[in-house]
């Protein structure tokens, strides 16, 4: 109710209504897949320096029908961070503003749900790009792929299962091969994979197996 209703407000106080758009459903059966390698991990002051979205449509993952970009950032990556992603100061100084890449982004994307693993992560991350770019948030359906993975494989579990939503477990579970992974466009696909993978088991109502589990008392995490 409150996503709704936060919606709601920005759907009537837009600043750019050629945006408008993004508040209406996006063509039948498909979804966007994102993801996004950034500086850091905080939202306020860390930047996006690469973006990658896949259309998917039923259970086809349209590669042909796919956006990127390079960010030219504000500040230059870390080395930590060029650890992680491989892009270096060098990389992004020939990459796009970000003003320039969200029109492109936005109409690429269009009303469609949004899948990604922690999803919630990367759009905030846009987010505050776009909040100043159309004074509102993307307001589309966001589509958890771990959160699909734990239905299946770990719903009504008893108390201290060990619970694994690595990227890496999700991927071996399912039999989806590894590419390079932290390479946006990479990641994109592997989870769109996931996606089209965990959809269909969904829908023929598989579960995806267990092989351990740990006593009540012990730690739940990764």
């Amino acid at each position: 109710m409150m996503r709704w209703l936060r919606n709601l407000f920005y759907r009537v106080s837009l600043g750019d209504h050629s945006y408008r758009f993004l508040f209406e459903p996006g063509p039948p059966d498909e979804v966007v897949v994102l993801d996004c390698e950034t500086t850091g991990l905080n939202p306020r002051a860390d930047e996006v320096i690469a973006i990658a979205a896949l259309i998917v449509k039923g259970h086809r993952i349209l590669t042909s029908q796919s956006f990127r970009a390079v960010i030219r950032p504000d500040k230059n990556p870390t080395s930590a961070s060029i650890k992680v992603h491989w892009l270096r100061a060098r990389d992004v100084a020939q990459g796009r503003a970000m003003h320039e890449v969200l029109p492109e982004f936005l109409r690429f994307i269009g009303g469609r749900p949004i899948v990604g693993y922690y999803i919630d992560f990367d759009v905030r991350m846009l987010d505050k790009y776009i909040l100043r770019y159309i004074e509102a948030k993307l307001p589309n359906r966001l589509i958890e792929v771990s959160s699909m993975y734990y239905a299946l494989k770990y719903g009504g579990a008893p108390p201290g299962t060990v619970l694994d939503l690595r990227f890496a477990s999700i991927l071996s579970d399912l039999g989806i091969p590894s590419l390079d992974q932290h390479d946006a466009f990479n990641d994109a696909l592997m989870t769109a994979m996931m996606y089209v993978q965990l959809q269909d088991m969904q829908k023929r109502g598989a579960r995806i197996a267990r092989t351990r589990a740990v006593h009540q008392d012990a730690p739940i995490g990764a």
